[in-house]
């Protein structure tokens, strides 16, 4: 199977196939992404969410942020577990939500664990981290805060988040507070969309 121009396994293929089934299942009682996207979820979600971890493969260990629906945290723990390596930390404060992900882990065989908690309470149930995901969750402001723990004890740790048209604004906005160095990664799937990858994050204020 090829993915975002990357070839994956027939194993790894069938696990994304089912957590796709899981995930259209468990939609339908609880609001894990909008409606509207369901229908193309496989591009919109799956395929969208695999961009993260082929941006820095090389990552063992992720803290994924306000996981909701498992998007990216489910795709890149199905991604890891081809590997036989790494490990997500999936936050996740609501019930719900962290029992789909719950599910979605076992039934897949992923590698990762969920942490039902505010992300301002994980710190001290997560250790250091390679890469930090997040996707439809606040503002890059927000996240930066979010990630400086994880970021301020490991220089390598890099972050890469979700964004929309608007996301220069919201650029401009997180310099008044930090420095970091950017790289925008365009997104395969949606035109308007665009990955922020962050690194050597620093607080000015």
């Amino acid at each position: 199977m090829n993915l975002n121009g990357q070839s994956v396994s027939r194993e790894t293929q069938s696990r994304l196939e089912y957590f796709l089934q899981l995930f259209q299942k468990w939609a339908k009682t609880i609001n894990l992404v909008a409606p509207s996207t369901l229908a193309d979820a496989w591009d919109r979600h799956i395929v969208d969410s695999a961009q993260i971890f082929q941006l820095s493969s090389d990552a063992k260990v992720w803290v994924d942020l306000g996981s909701g629906g498992g998007f990216p945290g489910i795709i890149t723990a199905i991604l890891l577990a081809e590997q036989k390596d790494g490990w997500v930390h999936l936050v996740e404060s609501n019930n719900k939500k962290a029992s789909f992900l719950r599910l979605a882990l076992r039934e897949t065989g992923a590698r990762g664990s969920v942490h039902a908690v505010r992300i301002e309470d994980v710190y001290s149930e997560v250790g250091d981290c390679d890469a930090i995901s997040g996707r439809a969750l606040a503002d890059l402001d927000k996240l930066l805060e979010f990630s400086l723990p994880w970021m301020h004890k490991n220089e390598k740790c890099r972050a890469f988040f979700h964004k929309g048209r608007d996301y220069q604004s919201e650029i401009a906005k997180a310099h008044g507070r930090w420095q970091f160095d950017l790289v925008e990664h365009t997104s395969v799937v949606e035109r308007d969309s665009i990955i922020l990858e962050i690194s050597e994050l620093r607080r000015l204020v």
